[in-house]
């Protein structure tokens, strides 16, 4: 079995990655630069994580024109961290992981993979539009109709896990966590204070192990 791996460099994607390795035999890993501030750090997690998952390649795509159209606090510095209308917080980029999957899929279909997997969460995310187990199912229908096999489709072994879990799952599987990056802004020592590095610390709290990456000390 072949797969494309999605990576962010985040403690979602490396237990994604973790689960892909037990089930398929060929890995090959993809991150992506959007223009987000933590791009460097991420970037560098990506590869740590992909050496230690033994992937067969790992190739980082250029994606930055999502930060030149702009509408996320990820990218854009002119954009309020806050939540919209919708209750969607402004950290959403725009359709990010449909475009993302789209160039995934195109990988897969060159190395006859037959899956993708993605560090998506439903019950425990930030509230994302394109985390949706609806969303996962229609782009799934969309890969079986668009490609010329018909055969790949979408894994997403987080989807209906807490952080919460994945940090219980993942330390008693002996998951390098230390190898991930969650923070929004910061890549040296993480914020501590931003919504991402939050849901991390409550789900190291939450399943009562420390985490093992540093944060700047709250006064």
């Amino acid at each position: 079995m072949r797969a494309i791996v999605l990576v962010s460099g985040g403690m979602d994607s490396l237990y994604t990655a973790a689960i892909a390795a037990r089930e398929c035999e060929e890995l090959y890993f993809l991150h992506f630069n959007y223009g987000q501030h933590t791009q460097a750090k991420e970037e560098q997690s990506f590869f740590q994580i992909a050496a230690h998952y033994r992937a067969k390649e790992a190739r980082v795509v250029d994606y930055r024109w999502l930060a030149e159209i702009g509408g996320s606090a990820l990218t854009d510095k002119g954009v309020a961290e806050k939540l919209n209308a919708q209750k969607i917080p402004n950290t959403y980029v725009p359709f990010r992981n449909a475009t993302m999957l789209s160039a995934a899929v195109a990988w897969a279909e060159v190395l006859s993979a037959e899956r993708v997997y993605l560090g998506a969460m439903d019950e425990d995310s930030s509230g994302y539009p394109d985390c949706r187990a609806g969303f996962i199912e229609a782009m799934n229908r969309v890969i079986r109709l668009g490609t010329c096999a018909g055969n790949i489709s979408i894994h997403t072994p987080v989807l209906h896990l807490t952080k919460a879990d994945i940090v219980s799952r993942g330390s008693a599987e002996k998951i390098p966590f230390e190898l991930s990056w969650s923070c929004y802004y910061a890549e040296d020592v993480a914020c501590g204070t931003c919504p991402s590095c939050l849901l991390r610390l409550k789900a190291f709290q939450e399943a009562g192990i420390k985490d093992p990456i540093p944060y700047k000390e709250r006064i």
